[in-house]
C-alpha cells in the first residue's frame, strides 16, 4: 500500500534497502566476484550482466563468505583494468599463487575462463561441485597410497566445509531461488502460502483446512494444483522482492517456515520438485495450538492465593 499511495517516497518510508548479493560480472573479459546491492535485469525481468548469488543478511556477511570462498579459486580480486602487460608488477595474491594473474599475462584467456567456470559451478551448486571434486581426489590419493596428499586434501575439505557453514540456506543463484513461505493467518485453520519464483514473490493463496476436510481430494493434491500454476510477475522490481524475502528470513524471531524447491535429493522425489509432504507437516505444526511453557504454568500455580 505504501507503494500505491507514496510512489516516490515509499522506499524511504519502509526503509527499503536492496539486500547484499555476490556478483560475477561476465561482461568483463576477466570477471571477478564482488559484493553488490544492484541487480541489473533485462526486458524480461531476468538478471543480466552476470551471475548473482544471494541474498545475504548483510554486506559484511556476503563479504566474509566471498573472501573465504575465493581462497579456493585463482580468480582476480583487484579492480584494475586488465591490460596483460608483462611489465606489470602484479599484487600480493599473484605472489601467493592465489590468482592466475592475467594483469601481467600470467595465464591465457582460456585458462582464466576455465577458473571462472569452476567458480560459477561452485556458486550454482552451493559448493557441491567443489566438495565432490575434493572428495574424489582424496579417495584417489588414498587408493594410490599417497597418504600425505590425501591428508592435505582432507584438511582442504574441512576448510571448505567451514566456509560453507557461512552460507545461509537462502543464498543461492537468484534464478534458482524458488521457495514457499508458510505463515499462520488470523483466519481459523488457515495457512497463507507465499511462493517465491526466481527471487520474486507471487500472489499468495490460502490453504483453508476446514474447507479441505470436506473436499473429495486430499490436501496434497490441492496443494500440488495450486503450486503448479503459481507464477510471479516478471515486471515486479526484483530488488524489492528480494529485500522483503531477506528481511523476513533473517528476522529474529522469524514467524512461519520456508521450504526450497529441489533441495530434497532423495530417490522418491525428482529434482526441482516441491517437498509437498514436508510442507503439509509444517502446516500442521503452525496450526497446532500454542501451549504455555511448563515453568510458566508452575509459577502461576505457585502464585495463586491460598
Amino acid at each position: 500500500h505504501a507503494k500505491q499511495y507514496f510512489p516516490k517516497r515509499y522506499r524511504d518510508l519502509i526503509r527499503l534497502r536492496p539486500p547484499a548479493v555476490l556478483k560475477v560480472n561476465l561482461r568483463n573479459a576477466y570477471p571477478r566476484c564482488y559484493v553488490t546491492r544492484r541487480i541489473a535485469v533485462d526486458d524480461t525481468g531476468a538478471p543480466t550482466a552476470g551471475v548473482y548469488y544471494g541474498p545475504f543478511a548483510s554486506r559484511r556477511a556476503a563479504q566474509a563468505f566471498a573472501e573465504r570462498a575465493l581462497d579456493f579459486f585463482k580468480v582476480r580480486r583487484c579492480q584494475i583494468k586488465i591490460r596483460r602487460d608483462p611489465a606489470f608488477p602484479g599484487c600480493l595474491y599473484s605472489e601467493m599463487k592465489m590468482c592466475l594473474a592475467p594483469c601481467f599475462a600470467g595465464c591465457t584467456k582460456e585458462e582464466y575462463d576455465a577458473e571462472v567456470n569452476r567458480l560459477l559451478n561452485f556458486l550454482e551448486t552451493s559448493g557441491g561441485s567443489l566438495v565432490s571434486s575434493l572428495e574424489q581426489e582424496r579417495t584417489r590419493a588414498s587408493e594410490e597410497l599417497d597418504f600425505e596428499l590425501a591428508a592435505n586434501l582432507h584438511k582442504r575439505l574441512e576448510k571448505l566445509n567451514d566456509v560453507l557453514r557461512l552460507r545461509p540456506e537462502l543464498a543461492r543463484r537468484i534464478q534458482d531461488l524458488d521457495a514457499v513461505i508458510l505463515q499462520r493467518t488470523a483466519e481459523e485453520q488457515a495457512i497463507g502460502v507465499f511462493a517465491v519464483c526466481s527471487g520474486r514473490l507471487a500472489e499468495p493463496f490460502f490453504l483453508r483446512f476446514a474447507e479441505i476436510a470436506s473436499q473429495p481430494r486430499s490436501a496434497e493434491e490441492i496443494l500440488r494444483d495450486r503450486m503448479e500454476s503459481v507464477a510471479a510477475d516478471p515486471r515486479e522490481h526484483l530488488n524489492e522482492h528480494l529485500w522483503l524475502i531477506a528481511r523476513w528470513y533473517y528476522s529474529n524471531p522469524r514467524q512461519g517456515e520456508i521450504f526450497f524447491r529441489g533441495v530434497d535429493r532423495s530417490a522418491v522425489m525428482r529434482e526441482r520438485e516441491w517437498p509437498y509432504r514436508r510442507i503439509l507437516r509444517a502446516c500442521s505444526r503452525l496450526l497446532a495450538p500454542k501451549t504455555e511453557p511448563v515453568a510458566s504454568a508452575q509459577n502461576s500455580e505457585t502464585n495463586k492465593p491460598s
